[in-house]
């Protein structure tokens, strides 16, 4: 299968021919190979054609770079390009099982992946972009839909949580999709692949994937309580380490963006396609490890608990305490998210 690997002679010329490719599993969007170059194993991926390929490998590339400057290493090191051909020449990474206490890791990895840009990276990816006025009223449609009142407050604190997010300060390189699965559990320390969305902004909305339950993977979790708190507590460790700052206490701002976005119930292929939310009251579909509603039943729980009385979305607490309810009295089979990645 070597003889199908998309190396030309640009790359040839500069890193060797390769020997011994072997085609990897990937997603539809990509082709990925393992092969050798001088007796050292080396990753090939390609972007196929789709929508936003060349925009994705952009991405890809600029990311990679950016992140090269973190050290201890926190990506695989960039060995070859072929733009022409959308092609990335990667280190190859030993991957080992994940501890049980993975998270503690990852969120270490994912502070120094965050602080590896400064303001000087400002333009070299696309700036990070939130829920949107849409969302908003694709989640009070579906309140409506399961029987909770929306009072005209709640849509207040939407907009004013909406305008809050796009002035969110950051400059972090943000993964774009940091799930299980994306992250290299190596000798040396967890290393993050696969930045085809990558962007900069405030790494609080990836710090909390971890409590809002991985939104945009396949394997959502949702780490005991001492696991979470413990990896928490690493990540602002590594980042006041990495820049000498200390991140922001509050979470819930970002948390409650993931809880707006239907297209976080799906996976990427589906996104931007309809109105997920909008399907939860007829039908549940499994992506994963959990269902629809398993998902947005664990991130209306999560938001509950963040909103307290007095916060600036008390009422936004008091519905989705509500739709909680609701969906867990008209589907009382629903379960919690897992507690280990497969």
């Amino acid at each position: 299968m070597w003889s199908r690997l998309p190396f030309g002679e640009m790359l040839r010329a500069e890193l060797g021919s390769p020997r011994h490719a072997r085609r990897l599993g990937s997603s539809p969007r990509s082709r990925v190979w393992r092969a050798e170059l001088s007796g050292t194993q080396v990753v090939v991926k390609q972007l196929i054609d789709g929508p936003e390929a060349a925009e994705r490998y952009a991405r890809e590339v600029a990311a990679l770079r950016l992140a090269s400057q973190a050290d201890p290493p926190v990506v695989p090191m960039l060995l070859g390009t072929d733009p022409a051909e959308r092609v990335l020449v990667l280190e190859h990474l030993e991957h080992r099982q994940p501890a049980d206490d993975w998270v503690v890791g990852y969120a270490d990895a994912l502070a120094r992946l965050h602080a590896a840009t400064g303001t000087d990276a400002a333009g070299a990816l696309p700036a990070w972009s939130g829920p949107s006025h849409d969302d908003i009223d694709s989640f009070l449609g579906l309140a409506r839909t399961l029987g909770c009142a929306v009072s005209s407050g709640v849509r207040t604190e939407l907009g004013a949580l909406v305008d809050r997010l796009t002035r969110l300060p950051g400059h972090a390189l943000l993964h774009g999709d940091p799930c299980p699965g994306n992250d290299m559990h190596t000798s040396s320390g967890v290393r993050f692949i696969d930045f085809e969305q990558a962007a900069l902004g405030s790494g609080l909305v990836e710090l909390a994937y971890l409590r809002i339950g991985f939104p945009t993977c396949w394997c959502a979790t949702a780490p005991a309580r001492t696991l979470l708190d413990e990896a928490e507590a690493a990540y602002r460790t590594a980042w006041r380490s990495a820049t000498g700052t200390v991140v922001e206490d509050d979470l819930t701002d970002a948390c409650a963006s993931w809880l707006l976005r239907g297209d976080a119930l799906v996976q990427r292929a589906h996104r931007g396609t309809a109105d997920h939310l909008a399907k939860i009251p007829e039908r549940d579909w499994r992506w994963g490890t959990a269902t629809a509603r398993q998902r947005l039943v664990h991130r209306l729980g999560i938001t509950s608990r963040m909103t307290p009385a007095g916060s600036e979305l008390e009422e936004l607490g008091q519905l989705a305490t509500a739709m909680r309810d609701t969906m867990l009295t008209r589907w009382p089979a629903l379960q919690p998210l897992p507690s280990l990645r497969p």
